[in-house]
This record gives C-alpha cells, structure tokens and sequence, in this order.
C-alpha cells in the first residue's frame, strides 16, 4: 500500500475522460488500495483514479460506512436537489456552492467483476456525482455557483 500523489487543478489528466477497465489485474488492485489509503491520509469521502494519475473509471469513497470500490459505475437514475458547499483533494483547501441530486442509484463492479446496484442520499448521492464527473473529466469547479472561498485549516486540527 502507498500513498500517492494527488493532481490538482491545472494538471491535465484531470480533464481527459477515462477508459473502462476490461479486467482487474494486480496493477488495478494495487491502484485500489493506494486510492483507499490515500483518500484516508488526505482526509477525503471520495479519490477518484484520474486525481491519481490513473486514466481507468475507478472510484473509492466512504461516507462513513466503511470504504465503497466502484469500477465502471454508471449512474441510473437520480432525483431532487441539494445544495452546499464542496470541496475536493485536487483543488486543496477550497470550497464552493454546488446543486448536485439528492438522491442518486449507481451501478458499479467490484475487484471481482461482479456487478453491484447501490443508492443513496445527501452525502452519497453528493459524493457519487462527485466522483463520477471526474472520471469525465468534471471538476467540481465547473459547477460552482459564485465564488470558490478559501478554506483555512486551523493550527493543530489538521
């Protein structure tokens, strides 16, 4: 397990779209873990491949449930509307007012190839769209509504 290097705004990757995975080698279930453990150490709900370095549509999320693997997810249905401040580990210590569904159902595979059917709202639904634009090549920036504000980090709370 390693922790890797997070690409932040500017970085290019970030805006390509990334490829499905055909099949899960141990490259991929190496790339799985160090997106888990560096989702942690970051303190993020959400890592997805491209913030990575990583072209594949893979994402890693926990919303306090214990840590989610969604490869290849496709979103199936969403509805209502929340609105609130967003942040994300490429773009460190902003945040900005984003309308995202407030509910939303996902189907993904996990490390086995086995398909998966999930939903959720608020948070996960937040963080499934979230997740799911990056590997669009989205960043939550594009759908901030006004300003990005600074987010400062007290001394000692990190």
């Amino acid at each position: 397990m390693a922790i890797r290097t997070v690409r932040e705004l500017g970085d290019p990757i970030l805006r390509k779209r990334s490829k499905e995975v055909t099949e899960i080698t141990e490259k991929i279930e190496i790339l799985v873990e160090d997106m888990i453990d560096t989702m942690y150490e970051y303190d993020g709900v959400g890592l997805a491949a491209p913030q990575v370095g990583v072209l594949r549509r893979i994402f890693v999320m926990d919303v306090g449930e214990g840590p989610i693997v969604m490869i290849n997810p496709e979103i199936l249905e969403t509805s209502g509307e929340q609105s609130g401040d967003e942040g994300c580990l490429s773009v460190p210590q902003k945040a900005g007012l984003v309308t995202r569904p407030n509910y939303v159902k996902v189907k993904a595979y996990d490390l086995d190839m086995q398909p998966f059917v999930l939903e959720g709202e608020e948070l996960f639904a937040r963080c499934v769209c979230h997740e799911y634009d990056h590997l669009d090549g989205i960043i939550y920036v594009d759908k901030v509504e006004g300003e990005l504000k600074t987010t400062i980090v007290e001394e000692g709370q990190e």
